[in-house]
């Protein structure tokens, strides 16, 4: 497990609410470095590092799967192996769980570089095939595998992700001077939270927010910040910025801790995530949870998430992305109305309960087993 981006923030928060319920015995299975450092609630669980010589890891499970070898004694399998990430090793002697957090690789497929689509395409199918039970981080993901897989519906399971009790409203105070002094934020600002890739649709979001210049002028209009780690996208983004005039206004802050984040998204002005498709979006649900007003996207799992506290628009309409920013930027009490169904919404996804109905798969999935 690696503690990156969404599923490494999934791997971990589900391993610390397992850990926390008590009636799961946990083994963390790690390639290559062990990540470091755990979370302190995991750094008392056993770990097992996972070799398959010196093959890359994925190379080595899609061999592995294709001769059909079994892996369990390598890996020490006892109970029920449970795949956090898109790879399955092929276990012949014990029941196998199945996260799959989204299709974008089919759905946007110009979003994804050539190698990882041919990968996920090769294997994710038969990963969803072998697998005992396969879980989806939302209904939108599991309605994406049943319709491009052919999966039975009793096979996939829709288990929600959770946000952590850190991300709520901030005292406004302590949360300013967070902010100024780490980032020299200092007013009003939108912001952007996520992985700087193409399928976060920033090559938009730059362009609405030039309309948005062009619209209520500088003076009016509060700098644009970009928080988040670099993808394979990232030179031509910064690229795109320079096209388009706009280095004075847009701040990019980096892959920032985890522990500034409330403070960001507390004193944000607004929150644009206008992602081209989402297996769920923790982002926005961290923002909401934080009290701050969303604007986000109308599609995939986003709707799920945001439910009624955050407006939605098309992600591919540059006009009505930079119309719901105008209107929110005008509108101190729809802002207000957003930024207080925010907490409400985000309340209902916890990890404690991504914990417990993911134990309730994993009891399916034993009892699948020995009924075979």
């Amino acid at each position: 497990m690696q503690e990156r981006g969404g599923i490494g923030r999934y791997s971990a928060r589900l391993a610390e609410a397992l850990q926390a319920r008590g009636d799961v015995a946990l083994t963390l299975l790690y390639h290559g470095r062990c990540p470091a450092p755990l979370p302190p609630t995991l750094q008392g669980l056993p770990r097992r590092p996972v070799s398959l010589g010196s093959k890359p890891w994925r190379a080595g499970v899609a061999a592995a799967l294709v001769l059909g070898l079994p892996l369990d004694r390598w890996l020490g399998v006892r109970g029920l192996f449970h795949a956090t990430d898109h790879l399955l090793p092929p276990l012949r002697h014990a029941p196998t769980v199945f996260t799959v957090h989204d299709l974008a690789f089919l759905t946007q497929p110009e979003t994804h570089l050539h190698s990882n689509r041919a990968f996920l395409a090769r294997m994710l199918p038969r990963f969803c095939a072998a697998a005992t039970l396969v879980i989806a981080d939302s209904e939108a993901t599991r309605q994406d595998l049943l319709r491009c897989y052919a999966l039975p519906p009793a096979k996939v399971r829709t288990v929600p992700l959770g946000v952590e009790p850190r991300f709520r409203p901030q005292e406004p105070r302590a949360a300013r001077a967070l902010v100024a002094a780490q980032y020299g934020l200092t007013g009003s600002y939108l912001l952007f939270v996520g992985t700087l890739e193409p399928r976060k649709n920033l090559r938009r979001l730059l362009l609405a927010y030039r309309r948005l210049l062009q619209v209520r002028g500088g003076a009016a209009c509060p700098p644009l910040v970009v928080a988040g780690a670099p993808g394979w996208w990232t030179d031509v983004l910064h690229r795109a910025v320079r096209r388009l005039g706009l280095e004075a206004r847009v701040r990019f802050l980096g892959r920032v801790p985890d522990e500034h984040l409330p403070a960001l998204y507390s004193t944000a002005t607004v929150f644009v995530y206008p992602s081209l498709y989402e297996g769920f979006g923790l982002p926005p649900l961290e923002a909401l949870a934080c009290g701050a007003p969303v604007i986000t996207s109308n599609c995939s799992a986003l709707p799920e998430v945001v439910g009624d506290a955050a407006l939605q628009v098309d992600p591919r309409d540059v006009a009505a992305l930079a119309d719901a920013l105008d209107r929110l930027l005008s509108d101190e009490q729809t802002r207000q109305v957003l930024a207080s169904r925010g907490p409400a919404q985000a309340a209902q996804f916890t990890w404690a309960r991504t914990a417990a109905a993911t134990v309730a798969v994993y009891r399916e999935a034993l009892a699948l087993w020995a009924r075979r």
